[in-house]
């Protein structure tokens, strides 16, 4: 009974549509929900491909790239103040710097800088964001071509209009499959991954938009909205190429490169998510959409979460504007969303020195 109701044709199908009618038949071949079970061995091969090119070829751009690890200083062998970082907390309050001090007849300051250098060996280094930032890079240049290759020749990706002609009786594309179910894949895969990767100020933004990603393509690939599904993905890969490739370069101390690279990925982004997604491709679901069909619970459904996605652009548009502003005020050092390295007071002296006499900023360490 259950899943009958969840399957209810007025659920996912305009009115006088039903699942009877999108049955293959006479060379017409439609998306169905089984198509979706490979979405997980994709996502499992995708992991697989990620450990490879991290271990195997990674390290090798590295090196001719020039990225390497800080040389940070490790906390001494120490169980009890080891017990209290990992049993009751990485930033100990003031009161208990006082009591471990008089415990172990250190100074307080001793203490502190125990707990930073403890932080400092927790967080990820400079080749592991390098590994991360590259894999994402060469998926993403190789989905935003992909996209295009497979929606050049289609004359919905010229005039939206054309996007729900005939909906939802649209004929499923063997290029419109692949690419679905590879994009599909690839943020199941970045789920999966999510404990492992470097965790930043929106982590719980980012797994938003994963789960709201994979729901829309899934709801869209089962209720055949998968022209506008395609257009969406190709819009969004644009920004992050770029996203991608700056932080491969910031990684890397390519100053120059990264700053201009950003500006690119801002333009790009600000087109892109806050005009094109909006204003062309949502005004298309809620508007062209109701010339072949009047609304149902599927038509609120879809434009709901091309609504939520627009909300999380809109808290990343303001990140990125921050930074632009630190960029061309010369103040930007670090990403708006990332933990930044501790750094002990005599570090901090120094590392401001350099700024005053005019040391180059660079672009995030990954937006």
């Amino acid at each position: 009974m259950l899943c009958e109701w969840f399957w209810w044709d007025r659920l996912w199908l305009p009115v006088n549509v039903t699942w009877a009618d999108l049955e293959d038949k006479e060379g017409q071949v439609y998306a169905h929900v089984s198509h979706l079970y490979m979405i997980l061995p994709l996502a499992v091969l995708l992991l697989g491909l990620r450990v490879l090119y991290e271990r195997l070829f990674a390290p090798s751009i590295a090196a001719a790239l020039g990225v390497k690890d800080k040389i940070r200083l490790r906390a001494s062998n120490n169980p009890t103040l080891e017990h209290c970082y990992k049993t009751h907390s990485k930033h100990p309050s003031q009161f208990d710097v006082r009591g471990l001090s008089k415990k172990l007849s250190w100074s307080e300051r001793q203490v502190e800088q125990w707990f930073r250098r403890r932080r400092n060996q927790d967080r990820p280094g400079v080749l592991k964001k390098f590994r991360e930032a590259s894999w994402r890079f060469g998926f993403y240049l190789c989905s935003f071509l992909g996209g295009l290759v497979a929606l050049h020749d289609k004359p919905w990706f010229y005039d939206l209009h054309k996007v729900f002609v005939g909906f939802p009786k649209q004929t499923l594309l063997d290029s419109q499959y692949w690419y679905y179910v590879i994009e599909m894949g690839f943020y199941g895969s970045l789920i999966f991954s999510v404990a492992v990767d470097v965790k930043r100020k929106d982590f719980k933004e980012q797994l938003v938009h994963h789960w709201a990603t994979l729901t829309l393509l899934s709801f869209s690939w089962c209720a055949n909205y998968i022209r506008i599904g395609t257009l969406v993905m190709l819009v969004h890969d644009a920004a992050d190429v770029l996203l991608e490739l700056g932080k491969v370069f910031n990684y890397a101390g390519w100053k120059f490169t990264c700053n201009i690279l950003f500006i690119l990925f801002t333009v790009t982004f600000m087109i892109t998510r806050l005009v094109i997604f909006p204003f062309w491709l949502i005004h298309c679901t809620w508007v062209y959409s109701l010339e072949e069909y009047q609304p149902f619970f599927g038509y609120y459904f879809f434009n709901t979460i091309l609504v939520v996605l627009l909300l999380l652009h809109i808290f990343w548009a303001s990140l990125i504007l921050r930074m632009a502003i630190k960029l061309v005020l010369g103040e930007m050092k670090g990403d708006e969303r990332s933990d930044e390295e501790e750094e002990s007071q005599d570090e901090a002296q120094n590392h401001n020195h350099k700024r005053c006499d005019g040391s180059a900023n660079g672009l995030s360490n990954g937006h």
